[in-house]
Formats: C-alpha cells, structure tokens, sequence
C-alpha cells in the first residue's frame, strides 16, 4: 500500500503523468492540514494522477451507459425523503441543514429520484453525483463521495448483471489504455486481470452460506439486538480473500436493509446484494418494492414513519413498475484500482463535517 508519508517528487505543471516513472508518487496526506492542502495539492503528482483517474471514470461511466440505452439525469442535491432514516435497516446517518428556514436533507442517496426518473424515461437512468453522509470519516468513509448510481426495470439478477458489466467495463478500460497511468501507484495488475477475467460473471454467495464459510467467527460475524447476522468488514476482507478477488454477496437478512428493498422468496432474506472488493463493499444493489402495500409493511416493521414517504407511496398506486438499482462509491472503486488503504487519499478537496474548509 502507497501510504507512507515520503516527500513526493514535485514535477513542473507542463511534466505530463506518463513521464513520470513508475511508482514514483506517494500520498504526503496534505488533506490532515486542510488549511494549506490546496497549495500542496496543486504541485503533487499524486493529486495530479487521481484527477485524470475520476475524469476517466467520468467520461467512461457516460460512455458505458450510453451503450446500455442508459440515460442520465440531472437531480436536486438536497430532499426531504432520506433513503437510510433512522431505523432498523439504516447504515449511515443523514446530514440535516436549514435551508430558507426549512429543514432538509442533503441526499444521502439519490436512488428515490432515480425512481422517479425511470418512470419518465423507462430505458434505465444513471447519474454520477456527489453523496453526503453524517458519519465521522476514516480510512473507510468520506463525509462527501461521488456516487454511480443506476436504476432500470428488472429485478436483482438483471441489475447485478448491468453493475458487473459496468465496473469490467471501467476496469478493462484502464488496463487496455491507462496502465502507465496506474504505474504510478502500482506495478502488479492482478486484481484488475482477474476482475476481467470474469468477463462481469462474477462469483456470488448468498449471505446465510457465507456464514457458514466465516464458520460464524466472531471476528467476522456479529448479531445485531434485532437477532440478525451481519458481517463485519474483517469478514467482508475474509471472503475477498476466500474467493480470491471480487465477489457478490447477496440474499441480505431483510431487516439488515432498508424499507424500500424487496423480500426474497427465502423467508427473512431480502433481494440484495454487495459487491465486495479491495477493502469490501464497492458498490451495493438491490430489488426495489413493486407495490405500495408491501412499502407499508416495511415501514412499519422497522418503526419508520411514513410521513416523508407518503409522495414514495403514492407513486407506486399510481404506477406499480418492478424495478432495481445499484449504487457505488466512486472513491472506493479508486481505492481498489490503485490497491490503496485509504479513502482519504483519493478525493482532491477534503470536506469534514465541522469544518469551513477552503476553497
């Protein structure tokens, strides 16, 4: 891992990141003095090669979804329905702020929009959008990441089809065209031929067998108060590491995810899935609730009010569509690419709650 503090060479503006040889860059994590980073960032190779990286994944996520019929759409960044409220099912907090004396949210997730946008437009829609998020930041969260979002209509095996293709697409376009690019972080391709390899087949396992892979370790396994397994992130690593690369973990315990995600056939699973790569979940998908009634029931189960989610109700009376969805950290997808360990390091401006940072 790239992580250690060594003073990077500084090359002049008009050097261009192929010149430079290979492993060459480290990251000085300027970002833990956010008062002079941008200074410091402007004149590191390192944040030189991460810009070129999320301008590649930009360009290409458009280019991949242009060739599925996919198209984008342009959403509002604040919103009064939180697709993670607090509750049974919720893995991260919402970030609240007063905006014309009104309380609202910045989106925690778009996905709700993306919804509504399918119904408008029922080839599929995407976005590549920032996310914020009310949890401290560490080596394995931001307070604020770029999301590639997508909905479409179908069910789970469709869009883990549509995800996996999507995330072989990014990754063969980096190793057919950009590896003296990457040659700045690593010199060892593995993990990215063997993603390509699986030609976006990768292998699965559903939640309740990759218990009994972890042998219910409580390294790996921890039970929530509701008496529902979840797995920790040692044991995502560890299923990394069993399946030797990527792999989908699916058929999460249904009261371990939110209300909006639909019930497997499997009594007390749901219709979900993460993809587990480089330091674990990248990216989730799921199955949506066709019907407003089974919203209802997942509502009330999980003690969540349905006063904001009267609009997300109402919808589903109008027009009951099957639809899926898939959601995955842009930051953490370049964590994986460059084989890095922290997250902190691939974004260009830090944002931390708390803080008035400039610019």
């Amino acid at each position: 891992m790239n992580s250690d503090n060594t003073t990077a060479l500084v090359p002049h503006n008009n050097v261009s990141i192929a010149k430079l040889s290979a492993n060459t860059i480290r990251t000085k994590q300027s970002w833990k003095n956010h008062t002079t980073h941008f200074e410091s960032a402007m004149f590191d190779p390192w944040y030189k090669a991460i810009t070129k990286i999320h301008s590649i994944i930009s360009s290409q996520t458009s280019v991949f979804f242009n060739s599925k019929g996919v198209s984008p759409v342009l959403l509002p960044v604040t919103t009064g329905s939180i697709s993670s409220p607090m509750g049974l099912g919720s893995d991260s907090m919402p970030v609240k702020i007063n905006l014309g004396g009104v309380d609202t949210y910045l989106a925690d997730s778009m996905q709700f929009l993306l919804e509504y946008a399918l119904r408008l437009n029922d080839k599929g829609v995407y976005y590549l959008m920032p996310t914020f998020r009310g949890e401290e930041q560490d080596k394995r969260h931001l307070n604020q990441f770029y999301h590639a979002e997508s909905e479409i209509i179908g069910g789970l095996d469709d869009v883990i089809e549509l995800a996996g293709s999507y995330v072989t697409f990014l990754c063969d376009y980096f190793l057919d065209n950009e590896k003296n690019l990457l040659s700045l972080f690593i010199n060892d391709f593995s993990h990215l031929e063997k993603l390509s390899s699986y030609k976006s087949n990768i292998p699965q396992v559903k939640f309740k067998e990759a218990v009994n892979l972890l042998e219910n370790d409580p390294r790996y396994i921890n039970t929530h108060d509701s008496g529902f397994k979840k797995i920790t992130n040692d044991g995502e690593k560890r299923l990394i590491e069993l399946f030797r690369g990527p792999v989908w973990l699916t058929y999460f315990p249904s009261l371990s995810v939110p209300f909006y995600q639909a019930d497997a056939n499997e009594n007390g699973y749901s219709l979900t899935a993460d993809l587990l790569m480089g330091i674990g979940e990248t990216l989730g998908a799921g199955e949506r609730n066709t019907y407003s009634e089974d919203v209802i029931e997942n509502l009330n189960v999980r003690n969540v009010g349905r006063e904001e989610y009267e609009w997300y109700i109402r919808m589903r009376q109008l027009m009951p569509l099957r639809t899926s969805g898939f959601g995955m950290g842009v930051e953490r997808f370049v964590l994986w690419l460059i084989n890095h360990d922290d997250i902190r390091d691939c974004q260009l401006l830090p944002r931390v709650h708390g803080e008035n940072i400039l610019p």
